[in-house]
């Protein structure tokens, strides 16, 4: 099951980090069809949230077809965003895994490699908008 994380200074809406979350658990395969998301009651419980916003995100969810709400059972994973080579046991991850280590070992920090990710995709993706 997922597990949230909440960073309270990144900037970004409560809601919009559990719909990042899940759509990022999507993509990489963590979550597929049939998976039950955990309750807003547990995710209250694990990140001191208030319960609105999670159904606040899971509403957004369902809304783009990703998750569906089934009254007395929970909210359940409806279709996955996963794409053949883009799992999290992918050799491409692990390839970015180890250059993260490098990075960071170089004495890069999480906003210096998000800066030269963020340059790498601009120009991997020929600033098409096709990396999002």
């Amino acid at each position: 099951m997922i597990e949230f994380r909440i960073d309270r200074r990144s900037g970004v809406a409560t809601y919009l980090q559990i719909v990042q979350q899940v759509k990022q658990a999507l993509r990489l395969g963590l979550l597929a069809p049939g998976d039950k998301l955990p309750t807003a009651k547990e995710v209250v419980a694990a990140t001191a949230i208030n319960p609105n916003t999670v159904l606040k995100a899971y509403r957004e969810l369902d809304r783009e077809g990703l998750v569906e709400a089934r009254p007395g059972l929970g909210t359940f994973v409806r279709r996955s965003l996963a794409r053949p080579g883009a799992g999290a046991d992918s050799p491409l991850r692990a390839e970015l895994a180890e250059w993260t280590r490098r990075a960071h070992a170089a004495g890069l920090d999480r906003e210096d490699v998000a800066a030269l990710m963020a340059s790498a995709l601009e120009e991997g993706f020929g600033g098409t908008g096709a990396a999002g």
